[in-house]
């Protein structure tokens, strides 16, 4: 139904200069629209602040992009109708790197607003019925329902949407109100709400007599009654001496006391309550207390890379695994901190952070915070605050901190440059991290340190070509020896175990001894559930998902089959749909079968999984890593969580499970993946003594990448890399867009992407490949079409090819069968 807002707008007088403000608002639009800034609001509207607008009969809190005096030529722009903020909540920084990422990555201003701010500063808007005065009930025909409405409109005159809906007793209030409004009952009047709320505690204090000591003396030598209330005085006198502040709940708490005792000290005027905001967050003290000090090699490493920034804003730090890359991080962002600048430190996923943090806060203390998507709405937009106000001086986070608006920001780490992590899928903006936080620091003038053991390719092409410096630790921290890596051949074991393996003898062998030896080991697998898919023993049907080209998953620990593209569960079945046959054998196996495998052969064994599943709680992760770093865990199984930057000193077995899987997958960047994913996973053991080893079961033993693997070599694989990727005209001498069409009916997906490739051939035919269908060729019940359009690196073609994909999605989607076609395009996809 659509409702009508009324709103009444302020007066313009004639006298007044006109000034107007481009807004965004966050929704996709084509581009920013302009709105007229009444004259009263006229000192009030600035670049950054948030004000209130109206379009298309709804509400929206949009960011002022620009003020000016020019008045649209084609329309009568409406004016604002409200200012919400005093101060910008964005700089002018962050606009003009909004402005980038819509412009690079090709999609709105409105979609970089809404996937930057945080939920509970976009506002939201609630619909009010208001009453009309001059409605008459007895003077319309009304049905029960809609008299019972009116009548309590006429005597409340405003109902919020929840009331309307108690009125009735239903939630299919629509129809009732729309006919109303009809009748000129009512109109809707649709307002914003913050819905932000500082979080306030109750502080127990000292009336202001007794904190004289000798007052306070006297009032406690003078005490003859209510023995309950002197425990709690003292409780509370023990609290203050050591805590400082002393918190209502907490002071009950310990010290078993009733509110009713508390209020009696209150009324008796000894103590007093009072109500303060706190941060939801809580912080240390701020101290800059390093626990190292580093080597010769990390002190040369330091000094080359204050070198190569005298000349080059982007430097790269490629150190083997356990290298000590982090430490040189804290020391240079110790120095950023002590000249007054922030510090944005990227890692790749959430699950990352945990042990960061705490190196880091031992080290730089309550400099640090963190913010990532496991935050709640609340604690996001206090994070946000303190980053804008500069009281947070280091910030730790996933690929949405790049986002945060800094208020001067010196230094940009990005750990684990290389991984795919940092490249938003879904929703726009598809931006990828680590180039998005290169174009920031051109925008702050701050330095931008790369670090990773194995870089991307077209990262150290970027090196090697002279666009970033380059800096090289290549032996680990103590001269600890890398892991060496033993291949163990799985068509071997294949003979003897019948099917395929999922812990080969060898492997068990070296579990046995290193749980023996009182080490620990961590195995990777990169599939998580029970078994990947089931198969009927009879004709070989496997159950697929209703909405996706898949086949379902099965978790026995939940006792159902899942989807893991659109999370669809379903029950286990039991009988095949093909011919009847109630006989099913598992096929393959996930981090789930090989944990009950390893349950069951090292019974005395600590066995734990770190997968999606095993740790969804905001607090889990961070349990499971710290319970493997005091040795209550002796094998740990996992997917990619795993292999990236945890530090475990007594990790001495790295085991990976299923390597084909890795080596096998269709993408021309398949071999560096493999080599980042199992060298990254190999150097999570022999970290402090160096005397690590990784067994990698694989069925194809004579792939290339093995040896680079076996010999630590990625100079190797990048020129392995290279070779082909200019062969078949790939980045990094390519950029590459991907366009994705999307429709619930296969034939208009289809004749969509052919239209779509025929209007960009009068310009880019060579440029083009496809159409063609993915692997996966439906998701969530939609079917995928797919072009690649590989251009080389000439930004004025590549800018041109831009502004035809723009303008030709718009044509297709002019004409009638393509208006509800899903154009997804990818810059630069992963």
């Amino acid at each position: 139904m659509n409702l009508v807002a009324f709103t009444s707008y302020p007066s313009i007088t004639s006298s007044t200069t006109s000034v107007y403000c481009d807004v965004i608002i966050p929704i996709l639009l084509p581009n920013t629209y302009t709105w007229e800034v009444p004259p009263e609001f006229q000192v009030a509207v600035k670049k950054g602040i948030r004000v209130e607008v109206a379009l298309r009969n709804k509400k929206y809190a949009g960011i002022v992009k620009k003020v000016h005096q020019q008045k649209p030529e084609l329309f009568q722009p409406k004016p604002i109708l409200n200012v919400l903020d005093e101060l910008p909540v964005i700089y002018e920084t962050q606009l003009q790197f909004w402005e980038w990422l819509s412009q690079y990555y090709l999609c709105s201003e409105g979609e970089v607003m809404q996937a930057a701010l945080p939920a509970h500063l976009k506002l939201s808007g609630e619909s009010i019925l208001i009453w009309n005065e001059g409605f008459i009930i007895d003077g319309v025909e009304l049905s029960d329902d809609e008299f019972l409405l009116a009548e309590a409109l006429e005597i409340r005159k405003e109902l919020r949407l929840t009331e309307v809906q108690q009125i009735l007793a239903s939630n299919h209030v629509y129809p009732v109100i729309k006919k109303l409004i009809d009748k000129k009952a009512c109109f809707i009047w649709e307002s914003l709400q913050d819905k932000y709320k500082p979080k306030t505690e109750t502080f127990i204090q000292l009336q202001t007599p007794y904190t004289n000591e000798t007052e306070l003396e006297k009032l406690l030598n003078q005490w003859n009654k209510a023995p309950k209330q002197l425990e709690l005085l003292l409780a509370y006198l023990h609290f203050a001496k050591t805590n400082g502040e002393v918190i209502q709940s907490e002071l009950l708490k310990k010290s078993g006391a009733s509110a009713a005792q508390l209020k009696a000290l209150i009324d008796k005027g000894v103590l007093v309550a009072q109500k303060k905001i706190v941060d939801r967050v809580k912080q240390l003290p701020k101290n800059i207390q390093p626990n190292f000090k580093l080597s010769d090699i990390q002190n040369a490493a330091l000094q080359q890379i204050k070198t190569v920034w005298q000349q080059k804003q982007v430097c790269l730090l490629h150190g083997v695994t356990a290298s000590g890359k982090t430490q040189l991080y804290i020391q240079l962002i110790k120095e950023t901190i002590e000249i007054g600048k922030q510090v944005l430190y990227l890692l790749p996923e959430i699950a990352l952070t945990t042990q960061i943090i705490r190196r880091l806060q031992d080290s730089l203390g309550g400099y640090v915070a963190v913010y990532h998507s496991k935050f709640n709405a609340n604690e996001r937009v206090e994070i946000w605050n303190k980053v804008k106000d500069g009281e947070s001086a280091v910030i730790i986070g996933a690929r949405s901190a790049v986002l945060l608006p800094f208020k001067n920001l010196g230094l940009i780490i990005i750990d684990e440059e290389q991984d795919n992590s940092f490249k938003q899928q879904d929703p726009a903006p598809r931006y990828h991290a680590r180039d998005a936080a290169i174009y920031l620091g051109t925008l702050t003038h701050a330095k931008v340190l790369l670090g990773s053991a194995t870089p991307s390719v077209e990262t150290y092409y970027n090196c090697q070509t002279e666009k970033y410096g380059l800096v090289e630790l290549l032996q680990r921290f103590g001269d600890a020896a890398m892991p060496s890596i033993e291949i163990v051949d799985l068509k071997r074991n294949h003979s003897k175990q019948k099917g395929k393996v999922a812990v080969s003898e060898t492997l068990m062998q070296q579990l046995q001894q290193t749980i023996q030896q009182k080490k620990q080991a961590i195995l990777f697998q990169n599939r998580r559930g029970y078994s990947p898919y089931l198969m009927c023993q009879t004709c070989g049907w496997i159950p697929q998902c209703k909405h996706c080209a898949v086949t379902l998953t099965y978790h026995k620990a939940k006792n159902t089959l899942i989807c893991h593209y659109c999370g669809t569960n379903y029950p286990v079945i039991q009988t095949c749909m093909a011919c009847g046959s109630q006989h099913f054998i598992q096929k393959n196996f996930g981090t789930e079968k090989i944990e009950e495998l390893l349950v069951e052969a090292l019974p005395n064994a600590q066995i734990a999984r770190m997968d999606l599943d095993a740790v969804r709680g905001k607090h889990d992760h961070d349990k499971l890593i710290q319970q493997f770093e005091q040795h209550k865990i002796d094998v740990l199984v996992g997917t990619q969580m795993v292999v990236k930057g945890l530090d475990f000193e007594n990790v001495q077995l790295v085991g990976i499970i299923d390597a084909d899987s890795i080596l096998n997958f269709t993408d021309f960047r398949v071999n560096e993946r493999a080599f980042q994913l199992m060298e990254q996973v190999s150097g999570r053991s022999g970290r402090k003594d160096g005397k690590g080893i990784v067994l990698i079961q694989v069925n194809n033993t004579q792939h290339p990448v093995l040896n680079f693997i076996k010999n630590h070599d990625f100079k190797a694989l990048y020129n392995f890399e290279l070779e082909s990727r200019k062969l078949y005209n790939y980045p990094p001498f390519t950029r590459l867009i991907k366009i994705t069409f999307k429709h619930k009916s296969k034939n208009i997906a289809e004749e969509a992407a052919i239209k779509f490739q025929q209007l960009l051939s009068t310009q880019f035919k060579p440029y083009i490949n496809g159409p063609s269908v993915p692997i996966i060729e439906r998701i969530r019940n939609l079917y995928i079409w797919e072009l690649l359009i590989k251009l080389p690196k000439n930004n004025a073609l590549v800018q041109k090819c831009k502004q035809a994909i723009v303008q030709n999605t718009n044509n297709l989607k002019a004409q009638q069968p393509f208006k509800s076609i899903q154009v997804v395009i990818d810059v630069d996809p992963y």
